[in-house]
C-alpha cells in the first residue's frame, strides 16, 4: 500500500492576501499546504479521500493518471469543492467515477453540483456513480474499507481504515466504540489544526494524546492551519514515532 498526501492544509486560518507572517514567508516546500486530501494505492487502485478546492492541482503535481473512486470524509467545501474536475479521468478512461459517501454528503454533492444530476448529457458533463455508505464495512473492488466515525464539533465526518492504515481528519471526538476500529494500526493519519483550542478540531497536543492512547506504529498529522507554525520547528518536537505530513510526502506500508 502506497499513502500520498496531496494536501495537508485547510481553510482554517488561512492568511489574508499580503500576509507576511513567518509562515507565508518561508521557503520551506513543506510550509506550503493545500486543502487536505490524500491518495491510497491499493492492490492496483487508486482510491482519493475527499475532492477540495485544490484537487485539479494536486493531481497535477502528482501526475496522477487514474483514480479508480472518491471517498468523501464529510461534506464541507474544503474537502468537496473540487469534484467537478473528475471529468478529465471520466474522458480518459472512458468511465463513470464511483463515489462514496453518506447520504447527506451524496445530498449536499447533488445541490452543489446539481448540473451533474440534472439528466443533461452535454459533452464534458462529469459523470459519476453514486454509492451511500454506512457506518459498517463495505468493499470496492474486493477490497476491505471500514468506515470510522468521529466528530466534527456537531457534524459527524468519516474516517476510513484500511488493512493496517487509517486516516481520519476534521475531528475533536472518537468514540470508545470507533476507537476500537483503530487498534493494531501501523499509521495512523490524525488532523491538528493548531496549538490553541478549536471548537470542531483536535489541537496538537490533543492529537499526540489520542495517538499515545491509540498507539499505532506510526502517526501523521495533517488538515494543518496556518497558526500551527513552521515545519522544522513543530515536527523536530513531537514524539519520535509523530511526524507532520506535508504536501506530496509518499510512504508505504
Amino acid at each position: 500500500m502506497k499513502i500520498t498526501f496531496l494536501g495537508t492544509g485547510t481553510s482554517q486560518g488561512v492568511p489574508v492576501i499580503g500576509c507576511h507572517c513567518e509562515v507565508c514567508n518561508s521557503l520551506d516546500y513543506r510550509d506550503k499546504r493545500l486543502r487536505t486530501s490524500v491518495m491510497i494505492e491499493l492492490n492496483n487502485l487508486n482510491l482519493v479521500i475527499d475532492s477540495g478546492p485544490d484537487f485539479r492541482q494536486q493531481m497535477l503535481r502528482e501526475k496522477v493518471q487514474k483514480i479508480d473512486a472518491i471517498l468523501y470524509t464529510h461534506e464541507h467545501k474544503d474537502h468537496t469543492a473540487g469534484m467537478d474536475d473528475i471529468r478529465a479521468f471520466n474522458f480518459k478512461h472512458n468511465m463513470d467515477m464511483p463515489i462514496y459517501g453518506r447520504i447527506n454528503v451524496l445530498n449536499q454533492l447533488k445541490q452543489e453540483f446539481s448540473y451533474v444530476f440534472s439528466g443533461a448529457n452535454y459533452p464534458g458533463l462529469p459523470k459519476v456513480v453514486l454509492n451511500i455508505i454506512e457506518n459498517k464495512p463495505f468493499e470496492i473492488n474486493y477490497n476491505l474499507i471500514t468506515p470510522v466515525e468521529v466528530m466534527h464539533g456537531k457534524i459527524p465526518v468519516f474516517g476510513f481504515r484500511f488493512n493496517n492504515f487509517a486516516y481520519i481528519t476534521d475531528a475533536n471526538f472518537i468514540s470508545n466504540e470507533e476507537k476500537n476500529k483503530l487498534k493494531n494500526l501501523d499509521v495512523l493519519v490524525l488532523n491538528a489544526l493548531r496549538i490553541q483550542p478549536h471548537v470542531s478540531h483536535f489541537t496538537l497536543q490533543e492529537a499526540i494524546e489520542v495517538v499515545k492512547e491509540l498507539n499505532p506504529k506510526k502517526a501523521y498529522f495533517t488538515h494543518i492551519s496556518h497558526y500551527l507554525g513552521l515545519h522544522s520547528e513543530i515536527d523536530p518536537k513531537l514524539p519520535p514515532n509523530i511526524y507532520l505530513a506535508y504536501d506530496g510526502l509518499k510512504i508505504e506500508i
